[in-house]
């Protein structure tokens, strides 16, 4: 008998003694497909790219002080109350703060710091560098969770004295570690006591002699342990309850002296002033007493940065 022939009857017998059920093989397809949908589900989905932001890069030559070829707005606030609250001209309600910042990020602008200044890093296309002066309780109570909820950048020039001698309507050394810690706030000098924190409780003169300006007549040993020991004492402590020196000043109700400038250029790598209120610092000139928009209720950054 041939065996070619019995080889395959015994295939065909094979074959159909044990028939494959048609309903076997989708189900097990089905369970597999359920299985693959199953885990891509469980995989989040990719985040989308994040945009490039151009940059800017400093002007100056390495080792040169610091220049950038552009202008940089720089916005002045002070303190923060409540929605509802009287505001004057050094006040703002916390509802108008968050208004300047959603407007801020929708029009495209970078808040920067005043150490990325002067590090001569490159800048994000369109920088804005926000300030606050004095140091209020209220820049942690209500600024700081709104710079947390925007990624928001600011300085914040602190009168050193009322960290010293805290009475809870400043901030605390304890609330400038954790701003400072975040990366989103960055602690500058106001001075010591030099913000006429004396019987002139912190206000402003005429016909005196304000901030860190000489008084007439006064001598050059008199100047110096009244107005830039005071100044050194706020660098002093400054570095030393933060851990790391400051590198920003604003000048106490915006004056100068000739005195005093060419010793706080020693120190501070970036200086403020207030106003005019005209024009974007030009950076171009270098990174002290650059000139600040004062933001009121009444004045606010959409209707300067146009």
């Amino acid at each position: 008998m041939n065996s070619l022939p019995l080889a395959l009857a015994l295939t065909l017998t094979l074959s159909v003694s044990a028939p494959v059920s048609p309903a076997v093989a989708p189900a097990a397809a089905q369970a597999a497909i359920e299985e693959r949908t199953a885990a891509q589900a469980e995989e989040p989905p990719a985040p989308p790219p994040v945009p490039e932001i151009p940059t800017i890069s400093p002007s100056s030559a390495p080792g040169a002080p610091v220049t950038y070829n552009l202008r940089l707005p720089v916005l002045m606030y002070h303190h923060v109350v409540y929605n509802g609250q009287p505001c004057n001209e050094m006040t703002v309600t916390v509802g108008r703060l968050e208004k300047d910042l959603k407007w801020l990020t929708e029009h495209g602008y970078h808040t920067v710091l005043p150490r990325e200044l002067a590090s001569g890093q490159p800048l994000p296309e369109n920088p804005v560098l926000i300030t606050f002066d004095d140091g209020y309780r209220s820049n942690y109570d209500l600024a700081y969770p709104l710079l947390q909820k925007y990624r928001a950048k600011a300085a914040i020039a602190v009168m050193v004295y009322m960290q010293d001698n805290w009475t809870g309507s400043f901030l605390s050394w304890d609330m400038c570690r954790e701003m400072a810690a975040s990366g989103l706030v960055e602690i500058g000098s106001h001075g010591y006591v030099t913000h006429n924190l004396d019987t002139r409780m912190g206000n402003f003169v005429a016909g005196q002699a304000n901030g860190v300006q000489r008084k007439k007549g006064e001598s050059d040993l008199d100047f110096r342990l009244r107005v830039l020991e005071d100044l050194r004492c706020s660098y002093d402590r400054i570095a030393v309850e933060l851990g790391v020196p400051p590198t920003y000043f604003a000048y106490p109700f915006g004056k100068t002296d000739p005195d005093a400038d060419a010793f706080l250029a020693s120190l501070f790598p970036v200086t403020t002033v207030t106003g005019p209120g005209k024009y974007a610092a030009n950076l171009s000139k270098g990174l002290h007493q650059l000139p600040r928009y004062t933001i009121t209720m009444q004045r606010a950054p959409s209707d300067i940065l146009k």
